[in-house]
């Protein structure tokens, strides 16, 4: 009987914390996964960091909850350690997302959209390598090139994608900024 009462007295408090967790997520602009990988979904956001840490953008345009090449892609590449460990030093990721299911804000959905058609994306996945340019109010892209889903796992796809932001031209301000200070060194006379 003790059992019953602590079961009848769990689930609604586990009900509770895991519903305050999902709504505590609704305003965010980035998407945590459990790989650790911070995937922006604010393109101006993730414009901000890229340019920050002189990266090309990460475009991933899928349809996370129908598109099965976009979930295996996930499962085969992204989901893997050489992926977390590559995405880490050399993009910065964006989920552009294409939901049947899954409730998006207005905005979000006419980013998504606005982004679909400047990269004329017409299936999923779709990868996009870019630098972009934030001049005067307007976002420039330079498109790096793209890709989508392609068999025989991390190493098969990173290799393809270290091809295309071989493109990437590094900012020279940026590469100053991030060169090491040469060691002073004192002379004794």
């Amino acid at each position: 009987m003790n059992k019953l009462k602590y079961l009848l007295f769990l689930v609604p408090v586990m009900a509770v914390l895991l519903f305050s967790s999902f709504n505590s997520n609704k305003g965010t602009t980035t998407k945590i996964t459990k790989e650790d990988l911070v995937w922006h979904t604010d393109i101006k956001e993730a414009m901000d960091l890229a340019k920050k840490e002189d990266k090309p953008l990460f475009l991933f345009f899928t349809g996370s909850d129908w598109c099965g090449w976009c979930i295996r892609l996930q499962k085969e590449v992204f989901k893997t350690p050489e992926f977390e460990a590559w995405a880490k030093e050399k993009v910065v990721l964006v989920e552009l997302d294409f939901p049947r299911r899954t409730e998006q804000t207005a905005e979000l959905k006419t980013q998504n959209m606005q982004l679909q058609q400047a990269f004329a994306v017409q299936g999923f996945p779709t990868v996009w390598f870019a630098k972009a340019d934030n001049k005067s109010g307007k976002i420039n892209f330079e498109q790096l090139g793209s890709t989508g889903y392609v068999a025989g796992g991390p190493s098969v796809w990173l290799s393809g994608a270290d091809q295309i932001i071989a493109k990437f031209v590094h900012d020279p301000k940026m590469a100053k900024k991030n060169m090491p200070k040469p060691a002073k060194v004192k002379v004794k006379k």
